[in-house]
Formats: structure tokens, C-alpha cells, sequence
């Protein structure tokens, strides 16, 4: 058994939730942000067997999609900017960012 924990952006994380629970998959859907862009991100943590991970990873893979954004980069953290102009940037965000670990032991109760 195999526990992949998927952070995804929550643009995509509706229609990966609605295709994972078509797909047979349970799941358990966390909010959560990323550090990077203080942006909201979704974490899914879905427990399956070893024979459909791959499966797994081509829904995760096909459902969330990156994208080019613009941001405004923060300001430096001692609030210190004098000479420092904040112009725009375009980063990629978006994709998934996937974990698959091993499962020792498992119990429902």
C-alpha cells in the first residue's frame, strides 16, 4: 500500500477531487499555502494499493496543469526597500507537486 500526498493548486483541485472520486480513489482534501507565493494550494492524501499508483499519477498529472502568472515580488522582510523598485515578474505556477511513500501498516476503525 502506498500513500501519495498531492499539493495542488486550487484552481485544479475540484476537478482532480471530482475525477479522483470517479476514478474509485478515496481521499481527503486539506487546504493549505504554498511558501513561495502565499497562494492558496489544495493537499490531497489518498491511500492505494501499490498496483494503482501509476493510474493514480496520470489522473494527478492530467487534471492540474501549470500556468504562467504575473506577481508583484514582496517587499524585503526588514521593510527595508529604498532603491529596490517592485516590478512584476511572470513565475510558473500550478502542476502538482507528488509524494508517494510506503505504508507500513493501516487500520480503519
Amino acid at each position: 500500500m502506498k500513500l501519495v500526498i498531492a499539493i495542488v493548486q486550487d484552481k485544479d483541485s475540484n476537478q482532480l477531487q471530482g475525477t479522483l472520486v470517479d476514478a474509485g480513489f478515496q481521499v481527503t482534501k486539506m487546504a493549505s499555502t504554498g511558501g513561495f507565493l502565499r497562494s492558496g494550494n489544495t493537499t490531497f492524501m489518498i491511500g492505494t494499493a501499490d498496483t494503482r499508483v501509476d493510474e493514480l499519477l496520470t489522473i494527478i498529472h492530467d487534471q492540474c496543469k501549470s500556468r504562467r502568472q504575473v506577481v508583484s515580488p514582496m517587499s524585503s522582510l526588514d521593510g527595508n526597500s529604498e532603491g529596490y523598485m517592485m516590478h512584476p515578474v511572470e513565475v510558473e505556477v500550478g502542476g502538482a507537486n507528488v509524494f508517494v511513500m510506503d505504508v507500513d501498516r493501516f487500520e480503519h476503525f
